[in-house]
């Protein structure tokens, strides 16, 4: 049970919370698991909530590879100056830290990126903004947007967002997405369900997922 239960219904019958369900046509796309966001000491560092989800996605990623869908990863990057970083950087000065010759940008090593699998370097907290990640996709004939990694109030909401605004079906599994606390957390699963997509079990995936293995 959470904080939220207790609204769920008067969202149904407001309106909201309708269901997107699953497409024919599946993307995975892991949002920032850089070591930023599981290493101890880094200023972004986001336990326990982070590390939980890496491991959560780890199978959710065997079975992608399995089922032969696109993978496309992304991650975080500024120039030394942090002038790339534009208003972003002021409002999260530790964003500074993930430079280019920084190994906080690199992405976790338990689902470290394959040959053939896409990494997109963003600027801001969607991974679409400012990406050609809408055009990949659409040139893809992708349908559904699987998105695990973090944070569940920064990227991944921003992200399941501009993925509805850009025609995909987005699908969160709530096991695969982590935040600094569990009270953002828990409120932007609320409000990503209720609004931009659907927030499914892990299971859930993974079952569809299974369908497309050969």
């Amino acid at each position: 049970m959470t904080s939220f239960d207790h609204l769920a219904d008067d969202y149904r019958q407001h309106g909201l919370a309708g269901r997107v369900g699953f497409g024919e046509q599946p993307a995975l796309l892991v949002i920032d698991f850089i070591k930023a966001y599981t290493t101890p000491g880094s200023p972004l560092y986001a336990a326990p909530g982070v590390p939980d989800a890496v491991r959560a996605s780890q199978p959710v990623l065997a079975v992608a590879r399995t089922a032969g869908i696109p993978i496309i990863y992304t991650t975080v990057a500024y120039a030394a100056d942090g002038r790339d970083g534009g208003i972003f950087v002021q409002k999260v000065p530790a964003l500074r830290q993930l430079t280019h010759d920084s190994p906080l940008i690199e992405i976790v090593d338990e689902l470290h990126p394959q040959a053939g699998e896409l990494v997109i370097e963003k600027k801001y907290a969607s991974a679409f903004f400012g990406t050609h990640l809408a055009a990949t996709l659409t040139a893809l004939r992708i349908d559904t947007v699987i998105m695990v990694g973090c944070s569940t109030s920064g990227c991944i909401r921003a992200s399941a967002v501009d993925g509805m605004q850009h025609g995909f079906r987005v699908i969160v599994p709530r096991e695969c997405v982590g935040d600094r606390a569990p009270e953002p957390h828990l409120a932007n699963l609320f409000d990503i369900d209720g609004k931009y997509g659907d927030v499914v079990s892990v299971a859930g995936v993974i079952r569809y997922l299974s369908r497309f293995c050969k």
